[in-house]
């Protein structure tokens, strides 16, 4: 039987892991494997241009806050 389980190493390096039911007691193996840092993508400038818009009146003060100003 295999049972795959992901489980982070905490700073103490110790590990509890629960093992489902239908499992049977006895030795087992366990197998780690590192996970595989993601290379970073290079950022490119203006790559959002056109995405947004801004509204004409972005500055212009806002009725509900009309009571505070």
């Amino acid at each position: 039987m295999s049972v795959t389980q992901t489980v982070d190493i905490p700073e103490n390096h110790r590990l509890t892991i629960d093992v489902p039911r239908e499992v049977p007691a006895g030795p087992v193996i366990l197998t780690f494997t590192p996970k595989e840092e993601q290379p970073k993508k290079e950022r490119v400038f203006g790559c959002a241009k056109g995405q947004f818009k801004m509204a004409d009146d972005f500055d212009a003060p806002l009725e509900d806050f009309k009571d505070y100003m």
